[in-house]
């Protein structure tokens, strides 16, 4: 693991010992800007060769947050989505990334997905994080290659979330 990364794991549970309240959040997307910047970061993580869609590069054994890298080789968009029971930050390190944060407008149900609509939409560029607390739906919708490191409250692989379609503003 690299150093930029391992110093800022360190700095995250410091951050979130007291819950990931929206405050504590803020603090780790500032501290996740200086890291997408990083050179040793693009080095490590993102090399010409990687085209790994989702790779963790570090859980946390006590606090069970993750930091992930995500390749995506061409162009890629997502339903409005959240993360079930757990919080995501998104941090664009390479390429562009439109942004889309929902409302809930229905409630999944009986196996429906639920219905969101668009409140906010905004670019995300290199440098650029944000972070989306329990129950915030978001889409992000990329048009060429991008790369960026993402977070999660906890690791994501086997967590089943409900489905939301958009629908009209």
């Amino acid at each position: 693991m690299s150093q930029v990364i391992e110093d800022f794991a360190a700095d995250c549970r410091q951050h979130l010992q007291d819950g990931p309240n929206d405050a504590a959040l803020d603090k780790v997307v500032e501290g996740l800007k200086k890291v997408l910047l990083s050179e040793e970061v693009k080095e490590t993580y993102f090399p010409p060769e990687n085209t790994t869609e989702r790779k963790v590069i570090y859980e946390d054994p006590e606090m069970g947050f993750c930091i992930l890298a995500h390749v995506n080789t061409g162009a890629k968009s997502s339903p409005p989505h959240d993360h079930g029971p757990a919080w995501a930050i998104y941090g664009q390190v390479e390429g562009e990334t439109e942004m889309t944060e929902y409302a809930r407008a229905v409630e999944p149900k009986d196996g429906m997905p639920g219905q969101a609509k668009p409140v906010k939409t905004y670019m995300m560029t290199p440098g650029s994080a944000v972070h989306y607390n329990v129950g915030k739906l978001h889409a992000p919708e990329r048009v060429a290659a991008t790369r960026l490191i993402r977070m999660e409250g906890q690791n994501m692989d086997k967590v089943s979330r409900d489905a939301f379609v958009k629908v009209a503003e």
